[in-house]
């Protein structure tokens, strides 16, 4: 993914650091941005070295496992810092598999911020009566029912950031 890093265009950034924009438990914390799966030993250098309060896992759209066994080595590497107590953020596209994410166990630390990506591509273009649902993956199996809500309610100007706020952070070399 294309990112501005300070007015340079770059797309091969593996980390970066700045403050947490995004409208999270993690909201205003320093944090290390980790671009796809990385060396444990460097992770913990630069979170130590840079004062972070926070690793935002999956930088960049790069959280995406296609196999058990990618997502068995995203699951040790981030298991490593949520046992640690380490205030952790994954970003999860709706596309993968979510199950994957539960049978991780990650959920069950408190310290762990699943955030689940929906791409919604125009998103001012959809009119008033547009809904989002939270289904279930067939009728009656793993929920108790679904929630609907309204996209205007969702996009409440208090959980916004603009992408001005993306190009603060800096590039780790």
């Amino acid at each position: 993914m294309e990112r501005d890093y300070n007015g340079t265009i770059k797309n091969d950034v593996q980390f970066f650091t700045g403050v947490e924009v995004e409208k999270t438990l993690a909201y205003g914390k320093q944090t290390l941005f980790v671009t796809g799966l990385q060396d444990y030993n460097t992770i913990k250098d630069w979170y130590t070295n840079l004062n972070c309060e926070h690793i935002f896992f999956g930088a960049n759209h790069s959280y995406n496992p296609k196999t058990n066994d990618e997502f068995e080595d995203w699951e040790l590497m981030i298991k490593a810092f949520l046992q640690e107590g380490i205030l952790c953020s994954l970003d999860i596209p709706s596309t993968i598999n979510l199950e994957w994410v539960l049978e991780g166990g990650y959920v069950e630390f408190n310290n762990f911020i699943p955030q689940i990506r929906v791409v919604i591509p125009y998103v001012k273009q959809w009119n008033y009566n547009t809904s989002i649902k939270i289904d279930d993956k067939g009728y009656n199996q793993t929920n108790p029912g679904v929630w609907s809500h309204t996209l205007h309610d969702l996009m409440d100007h208090s959980k916004f950031t603009s992408w001005d706020k993306y190009t603060k952070d800096k590039e780790i070399e």
